[in-house]
């Protein structure tokens, strides 16, 4: 039985997870919109947008724990903190480059904060049931 250490942690299958996940929920966010379900130019999120986050981040959670097969809560949670650097990095770069100090969001900080622990449950949820899926495989049940 594998445990959570960071030994098991596998960066490069965090990186595409999250990209996967990212896929995912961009792919049901154009769906949505083509289906007249969702405003593309809104900057609120709905409940639609909820949704496809959970749906998307779970799936990408799932192949990451199909693929690894340890430490499914690490992985979940990595790809939350991927989500927090992506972010970090691209208001680095575009608040300096564009002379704006930050990104204007139209939520509050709570509905962003609550969308980021969204990402990492389902995305720990998706990898638990990956890795068992992925154990049960091999074990022969």
């Amino acid at each position: 039985m594998h445990t959570e250490h960071l030994q098991n942690l596998k960066p490069s299958w965090v990186l595409f997870g999250w990209f996967v996940s990212v896929a995912v929920v961009s792919l049901i966010a154009l769906v949505l919109a083509a289906l007249g379900l969702a405003d593309p130019d809104a900057s609120a999120v709905g409940v639609w947008g909820v949704a496809a986050i959970g749906i998307g981040f779970f799936l990408g959670g799932l192949v990451t724990g199909a693929r690894v097969g340890a430490a499914p809560i690490l992985h979940g949670v990595s790809m939350g903190i991927v989500s927090l650097l992506v972010w970090f990095f691209a208001n680095l770069a575009f608040g300096e480059t564009l002379d704006a100090t930050t990104w204007r969001a139209a939520g509050a900080p709570a509905l962003y904060a609550g969308l980021l622990i969204l990402q990492m449950a389902a995305a720990a949820l998706g990898a638990r049931y990956g890795s068992r899926q992925q154990r049960r495989a091999t074990a022969g049940v």
